[in-house]
């Protein structure tokens, strides 16, 4: 008889909000990265302008829209994925392949991008805030007041702005994380060279944090102009071809930010996701 854990389905959220909470600061640069009109800045420089201007803590701004996204989006997408995926795993007796670990990915990331949409849209307008003149703020006190004034003041379909983006960049980057953690994870286990522990839960996550970095930037580039609009924009078609006419690296525009906040994120979502299901997973015996 042989025991094992497996994962419960709210895990995701929980890792992906504790994760979030350690990189908040470099996913709030990102967006200011993002949404230079021209690259003025790097990434010191711009960290080191928000501090001068605001504080410290202003690094933090935004952070409950953060946890709002990562407890809407990521929830949504670790459920969906893992749920589905230790089903069809359990049926087989064995892992699934790999191309059905990426059409379940981009389904669940899909889902998920659709879902978090609105509190991801008062996360980057919230982390942007700082960068506006007094007059311009939004001001937002949290997330969910956030929510609400989108709601009266622009209407609901505000709050799904830039909703085909966020959706189609949640399928990259589950694509990148989730199917290429689990198959980077089978590879090296596979080796012989390594168990099941904390190294090997690292070595896979940083290697699907680069894969979800390069998949997903250009959408990330484009979803984060649409969302921090004052219609502008036409639409998805107009965002691109604005973003295009400044060149091809414009859809690479904080990469290195990115990278620098995603492999973390992911490597850090990943060891604390790994320890819950360790400690906390819901107990499987199979007979040997």
């Amino acid at each position: 008889m042989t025991e094992t854990r497996i994962s419960r389905w709210y895990f995701g959220g929980i890792a992906s909000c504790a994760a979030a909470c350690c990189t908040h600061p470099l996913d709030l640069i990102k967006v200011h990265l993002q949404t230079q009109q021209e690259v003025k800045m790097r990434m010191t420089g711009m960290a080191m302008q928000v501090v001068r201007s605001d504080g410290v803590l202003a690094l933090y701004n935004g952070l409950s829209a953060s946890l709002c996204r990562q407890m809407t989006y990521s929830m949504t997408r670790f459920a969906i994925y893992e749920t589905v995926r230790d089903k069809i795993s359990s049926q087989n007796q064995g892992p699934m392949p790999f191309y059905q670990k990426i059409l379940l990915a981009a389904f669940g990331g899909l889902t998920g991008g659709f879902i978090g949409t609105p509190a991801d849209m008062v996360n980057v307008r919230m982390q942007n805030d700082v960068k506006l003149p007094p007059e311009l703020r939004r001001n937002y006190a949290h997330a969910l007041d956030g929510l609400l004034r989108v709601w009266k003041e622009e209407g609901i379909k505000k709050l799904f702005s830039g909703a085909s983006m966020a959706a189609s960049r949640g399928a990259m980057v589950t694509v990148g994380q989730l199917s290429c953690y689990d198959q980077a994870k089978q590879l090296v286990l596979g080796t012989g060279l390594m168990t099941d522990n904390i190294f090997t839960h690292f070595v896979a996550s940083f290697i699907a944090g680069g894969c979800a970095t390069v998949l997903c930037q250009p959408m990330d580039v484009v979803k984060t102009r649409l969302m921090n609009s004052k219609g502008e924009y036409r639409g998805v078609i107009h965002c691109l071809s604005d973003t295009g006419k400044l060149g091809p690296k414009a859809f690479y525009k904080g990469l290195v930010p990115a990278g620098i906040r995603l492999i973390p994120h992911t490597v850090l979502t990943f060891i604390f996701l790994e320890q819950l299901r360790l400690y906390f997973g819901i107990r499987v015996v199979t007979s040997a």
